[in-house]
């Protein structure tokens, strides 16, 4: 199909996301916990002095409720100023049934709620006449939107999610097609068919992007995506996918792609604890490291079990430093060490503050690139939230129909 024009809304707002994450890539590209200073605090140590005298219980309350009243003024108007252009409406809800009896007996309470979510917004102009659950793990989403009896096709390369799939289908009496199948295999395409309507709730990076491309060249007439996990990405930069993002100065590493990602549901009480030790420890033993390698900078550390947390603090940062063949180390004033971790802890999360603004403009950047995309490809395209942010923060939705 050639190429058509998007609609200036769309591009509209592409362009003042743009512009507004290339004027302040200095205030969002560092990142705090990997730099003892941000470059940015040299320009704006109001900013600096407030955040770094903030408790770690500040900066909870703040992720939570935003900035307080006596926040520095030109911090409070960037943040206002992320939030108008961060602003999506929520998709209206269709009018879909509420799936089989017992449908939700096998799905994780918060995961089901996601999916209900997910399908009551799938508004189409005609009703779709084949879906497709892009991988679908055990088809969980499929089955809700065809019951009762819309033909459904299951994609999914994990044999034994297949196989289990197939057992859910056969139990609840839906007719679906549970096929094994690597979606970024080139044999993917003969997956998708015209008459298919394909939906992918958070596939992530490369795998949602190839579903858009196979269902525009295979002309799929509806699609429906939420995108998740954008930094999984086979490169190290990402590729854009529009004209518009083509045109852009704005270029974004993996790791940049990662900053929406960094915004989580509340954890229970127990699991922050837990994460909040973790992460003090590791910023402890970045002190440490950079004594013992006489070299001021961060040293990237691997995902550590949970059993770590249960050592000292000394015989953890001891092995940490063995598994970064760091050789031995001498004894040290290990309670001021952990004090140290736990201090920087309490700056990092609140100099987070900052990056954390333009979280939400760089994911809508990139579901605008996507929009884009489709739209030059002849879609008319809806965005919007299908839930709150406390249900799953990867909440928006992207729905494309050709005429």
């Amino acid at each position: 199909m050639n190429s058509v024009a998007p609609s200036t809304g769309t591009l509209a707002r592409f362009g003042e996301l743009d512009a507004f994450l290339l004027a302040h890539q200095a205030l969002w590209r560092p990142r705090p916990f990997t730099c003892l200073r941000l470059p940015w605090e040299a320009d704006h140590p109001d900013w600096s002095a407030w955040l770094r005298a903030r408790s770690l219980d500040d900066a909870e309350r703040i992720a939570l409720q935003g900035l307080p009243v006596d926040a520095p003024p030109n911090l409070a108007q960037l943040a206002t100023r992320a939030a108008e252009l961060s602003r999506l409406d929520e998709l209206p809800a269709s009018t879909r049934t509420t799936g089989a009896p017992r449908q939700s007996v096998d799905v994780p309470g918060r995961k089901w709620e996601q999916i209900q979510a997910f399908a009551g917004r799938l508004g189409f102009t005609e009703p779709p006449r084949h879906w497709l659950d892009w991988c679908a793990g055990k088809g969980h989403l499929g089955r809700l939107v065809a019951y009762p009896d819309t033909p459904l096709t299951c994609l999914e390369w994990d044999a034994a999610l297949v196989a289990e799939g197939e057992r859910l289908s056969r139990r609840l009496n839906i007719a679906a097609s549970h096929r094994q199948q690597d979606v970024m295999a080139e044999n993917a395409a003969t997956c998708l068919e015209p008459g298919h309507t394909p939906i992918a709730l958070h596939a992530c990076g490369d795998l949602h992007v190839r579903l858009m491309e196979l269902a525009m060249s295979r002309g799929c007439r509806q699609l429906a995506i939420a995108p998740c996990c954008y930094n999984r990405i086979e490169g190290d930069r990402y590729q854009p996918l529009s004209q518009a993002a083509r045109r852009s100065a704005l270029t974004l590493s993996r790791d940049d792609l990662g900053l929406p990602l960094s915004e989580t549901v509340t954890a229970g009480a127990r699991e922050r604890r837990q994460r909040d030790q973790s992460m003090a420890w590791r910023l402890g033993f970045d002190l440490l490291q950079r004594r013992l390698r006489g070299i001021d900078s961060y040293l990237p550390t691997p995902s550590l079990p949970s059993a770590w947390l249960r050592k000292p603090f000394a015989q953890y940062c001891r092995d940490l430093a063995s598994l970064k063949n760091l050789g031995n180390v001498d004894e040290q004033d290990w309670n001021a060490l952990e004090d140290a971790g736990w201090l920087r802890l309490a700056q990092v999360r609140n100099l987070e503050t900052v990056r954390n603004l333009f979280r939400r403009p760089l994911e809508l950047w990139l579901l605008l690139d996507r929009a884009l995309r489709l739209e030059e490809s002849g879609y008319r395209v809806r965005l919007g939230t299908f839930c709150p942010p406390s249900l799953t923060p990867r909440n928006l939705l992207l729905l494309a129909e050709r005429p």
